[in-house]
């Protein structure tokens, strides 16, 4: 039987145990796929095709768009709002209704727009997979359909080509390849054709190319070793099919509430319902038109709309700040943010090189400056230099740049390069050194050179001088060029070569995360006329220096850190890149809690269980890490009732940002699948609009828990009236339909005005809440009893006093709507400021929003009361100036004895306790 039918297409593996093909020789490889060099012959090309599929990612079964709406519909608070219209409608409220409807319309069209986003990024996936492939088959070259590579297909690469299976290389010639998506890496990876250890980290396997990653240098030959869902990238494209999207701990919350609301709602109305028929004898018509009224006033109605529109002004807020919402609840989820788990390239770092050092025999040489951009300065000891009075220094930056073939151009998104980023980084320095990189290349043109190969790893370039003769420049691995040279270059000329100091500090850059090149020169008293040789660069150079590069920090980032951390958010970086230089990052950026060292995925991949969770609570950075890793890494805070951020850019981020509970995407340099993925997407790829997002997010929680101060104890005082006359026997101080009016009017105006609410002060200064926090909390269970037991004196010391002046019962009701409708009001101002002081000109004068939602309700509230049509609609009266005075005295009254209650419990210190936010 075929050795290829023994692979495991999950993991790259032989089923029977052997090692993986990144550890097996390329003659090894060859033979277990029974293939050869020259190809495979097409009818056995056909034979695999059939036993292993095309070469594209699985697709599975799809709802139909009719089954993905309906599941929009089956939930509690949807089930609790379609009752609330049921209610309305009965009652004959029809733009009611249709108001309630439209709200649950909103919200099913939001879902099923957005329920896709996983089917989505599996088409992302897919389409970075090449359309066509260079092979070997039966001895000739041709080009195939990518999606028809089978395993021990011989796959021919070159610069540009876009990887279209992984491959295990049989040749490989000055080959880099640019595996971002998959590890993180900033720069291209070198590949060869030597075996690697069986355990090696997806960025470290160099015999090996992926699927989707791209050909930047060199050439190459490859064996199929997996396709489709056998591929490194088809194994995420599993993991994206396994994750469970989240709910927000909102949605739970309110979830929860509403099968509790409706419960209590349905059990009160029952009990009410039997005692005003069994023991008061009220007639059965009337009184369940009284229990239609009680649920009424008990059912939030306008309560999700108003949360909605929150929601709504969140979204408007943060694209405002670059941070721009696919998915609605995520603005609130936000809000209750300890984790965040962020990708390092291109997210906490630039995705830019830049020479950081310049290590020279006179001293160190710290280099400062952004990425590519030619803005910077070099300082010794910490003290600003000349590049032209360090004559040692200046030849090695001008050695640099001539041994380069890289280029830097100014781009309206800011500097750009072309050719390879570590080159990039030596032009950028040359321009900081106040150098022309093209005049210079020009002034010293090159005559030859031996271009960069990963056997010998080194690059060599020969100019002419103008002064007559020419010099050679050879930069490449430190330890390479170490040995290369038999002197060192001074400021008092050329002395012997310490290679213990200088593999030291190449090695001590090593350790701080840099990645280092050496740079040397030979000078030749006149221009050789054969080619560069290697025989002209493998002894007698002078050693100029070595160059310390790497992808630094954002700016921003560093400040970003420091809010969130100051807000109680922890934050972690998990990345595909080493370890060293992933602690350099976290180190510079101060991100704590793991002693400056990095975990790694092979650590993780030794640990038990409890130790993996151990680790990821108390570990700060994780390198070398694969899309399963991270993926655990989120599960396990989430098991720890963490509500975790995850920000990434590459397919490698996909499956995880999927499973955070809110995932964040690279909007300029992420990746299709990535966005997809998230929740919500990075305009300007700034680490700082995530802490932006999230002060945003604490805003928005803080407003929807006003909106619910507010609501809850409103109609609970309006329930509590209807109960207390039913079960009393007493006659209904407010009849059903002007239950619904004050809670259509004041709903729909003054509990939408908390949305526009501006943040609190110390929004950014308080420790995330708590994930099992309940939407009732004490405070607001004690602000919905006192408050509701203030409403019902109200309303009926209101009613008798009309009655006993012998006042119409239509006229006692007009007054008691009115005395809810302004207390109401005043409770706004009330809520604004819970456990501060209300009675402030900021408190008084409120924002704009405030201003035209009271506005607006005194408008509404002087039509219901004093316009005919009104009137017979609602079966309302005209009240007198007395009485209006009256209304409005209660309403004064209500806000007295609420600032008396917020002055007693700051005095009791229990105002932390009241904040809405615990």
């Amino acid at each position: 039987m075929d050795q290829v039918n023994r692979l495991n297409h999950a993991d790259g593996r032989r089923q029977l145990g052997s090692i993986p093909w990144h550890a097996e020789t390329a003659e090894a490889t060859l033979a277990a796929f029974a293939s050869r060099s020259e190809g495979l012959d097409p009818a056995e090309v056909r034979r695999r095709l059939e036993l292993h599929g095309y070469n594209r990612m699985p697709e599975g079964e799809r709802r139909s768009a009719v089954a993905r709406l309906l599941v929009q519909f089956n939930n509690v608070l949807i089930h609790v709002l379609l009752a609330a219209a049921a209610v309305t409608a009965l009652l004959g409220h029809w733009v009611d209704t249709a108001v309630i409807l439209l709200v649950v319309l909103a919200n099913a069209v939001i879902g099923f727009i957005q329920e896709g986003r996983a089917e989505r990024a599996l088409e992302a996936i897919r389409a970075m997979i090449s359309a066509q492939a260079s092979v070997m088959r039966d001895g000739e070259r041709q080009t195939v359909k990518a999606e028809e590579l089978v395993p021990g297909d011989i796959v021919l690469l070159e610069a540009g080509d876009r990887v279209p299976a992984d491959l295990r290389f049989l040749r490989a010639r000055s080959l880099r390849i640019d595996e971002a998506i998959l590890t993180g890496e900033s720069v291209p990876v070198e590949k060869g054709t030597g075996p690697v250890a069986p355990d090696a980290a997806l960025g470290d396997r160099s015999c090996m190319a992926f699927s989707g990653s791209l050909v930047v240098a060199g050439q190459g030959m490859g064996i199929v070793t997996g396709t489709g869902a056998g591929t490194e990238i088809g194994r995420i494209t599993t993991l994206l099919h396994d994750v469970e999207t989240l709910t927000t701990p909102l949605v739970r919350q309110m979830n929860q509430f509403a099968r509790m609301l409706t419960g209590v709602i349905l059990a009160v109305s029952a009990v009410v319902f039997g005692i005003a028929v069994a023991v008061h004898g009220t007639p059965w018509g009337e009184a369940f038109m009284a229990v239609v009224g009680l649920a009424v006033a008990a059912i939030p109605e306008g309560l999700p709309a108003v949360m909605t529109i929150t929601l709504a002004i969140g979204v408007q807020r943060m694209a405002v700040r670059n941070a721009i919402i696919r998915r609605l609840p995520a603005v609130e989820t936000l809000g209750s943010v300890s984790v965040i788990c962020s990708d390092k390239t291109g997210t906490l770092t630039r995705n830019e090189m830049m020479v950081q050092a310049v290590i020279a025999a006179e001293g160190h040489f710290g280099v400062t400056g952004s990425g590519y951009s030619p803005e910077g300065e070099f300082r010794l000891d910490g003290i600003r230099v000349s590049v032209d009075d360090q004559p040692v220094l200046l030849e090695a930056v001008r050695g640099s740049c001539l041994c380069n073939d890289a280029g830097l151009r100014r781009t309206e998104a800011g500097w750009a390069v072309d050719g390879d980023p570590m080159e990039g980084a030596l032009v950028s320095l040359a321009m900081k050194a106040g150098m022309d990189p093209q005049e210079l290349r020009h002034r010293l043109g090159r005559l030859d050179e031996i271009p960069f190969d990963a056997q010998h790893r080194f690059m060599a370039s020969l100019h002419r001088l103008p002064e007559g003769g020419a010099v050679i420049y050879v930069k490449g691995a430190p330890e390479r060029v170490i040995a290369m040279c038999g002197g060192e270059q001074s400021s008092s000329g050329e002395l012997p070569l310490d290679v213990d100091r200088w593999m030291a500090q190449a090695d001590a850059a090593a350790r701080q995360g840099q990645r280092v090149l050496g740079i040397a020169a030979r000078r030749l008293p006149r221009v050789p006329s054969e080619p560069l040789t290697f025989a002209d660069v493998e002894g007698g150079l002078t050693m100029l220096g070595l160059l310390g590069l790497i992808d630094p920090p954002r700016d921003e980032a560093l400040a970003a850190v420091r809010e969130c951390q100051a807000a109680g958010i922890r934050v972690k970086m998990i990345t595909g890149d080493h370890a060293a230089t992933a602690a350099a990052i976290a180190g510079a950026l101060g991100i704590r809690g793991s002693n400056g060292m990095a975990v790694t995925g092979a650590d993780l991949d030794r640990m038990s269980e409890g130790e993996f969770r151990s680790a990821v609570r108390d570990v700060s950075v994780f390198a070398r890490t694969s899309p399963e890793h991270k993926l655990r890494i989120v599960q396990a805070l989430q098991a720890d009732r963490e509500v975790v951020v995850m920000t990434g850019d590459g397919v490698n981020d996909a499956p995880s940002l999927k499973q955070a509970d809110v995932g964040v995407a690279m909007g300029r340099k992420g990746t299709e699948a990535s966005k997809e993925a998230a929740e919500m997407v990075l305009a300007d790829d700034n680490f700082a609009s995530i802490a932006a997002a999230v002060h945003e997010g604490r805003t928005v929680y803080d407003n929807l828990k006003k909106v619910l101060a507010w609501t809850l104890p409103t109609n609970g005082g309006e329930a509590l009236a209807i109960i207390a006359a039913m079960m009393l026997g007493l006659t209904l101080p407010i009849t059903p339909v002007q239950i619904l009016w004050v809670n259509m009017v004041t709903a729909a105006t003054l509990g939408l005005t908390l949305a526009f609410e501006p943040p609190e002060p110390d929004v950014m200064r308080r420790p995330p809440r708590r994930l099992d926090e309940p939407v009732l909390s004490r405070f607001l269970v004690w602000r919905i009893v006192f408050v509701s037991v203030l409403f019902v004196v109200a309303v009926f010391g209101m009613f008798e006093w009309a009655i006993r002046r012998g006042l119409p019962i239509e006229e006692a009701r007009t007054i008691v709507v009115n005395t809810l409708v302004v207390m109401e009001i005043f409770y706004l101002f009330s809520v604004r400021f819970l456990h501060a002081p209300s009675l402030t000109w900021q408190g008084v004068l409120g924002t704009r929003a405030v201003l035209v939602g009271v506005g607006a309700v005194v408008l509404a509230q002087i039509a219901f009361t004093y316009l005919p049509p009104m009137q017979a609609l609602f079966d309302t009266r005209a009240v007198s100036l007395r009485d209006g005075l009256a209304v409005l005295a209660t309403g004064v009254i209500l806000l007295l004895i609420l600032e008396g209650e917020k002055r007693l419990r700051r005095r009791a210190g229990s105002s932390q306790s009241s904040s809405i936010t615990e």
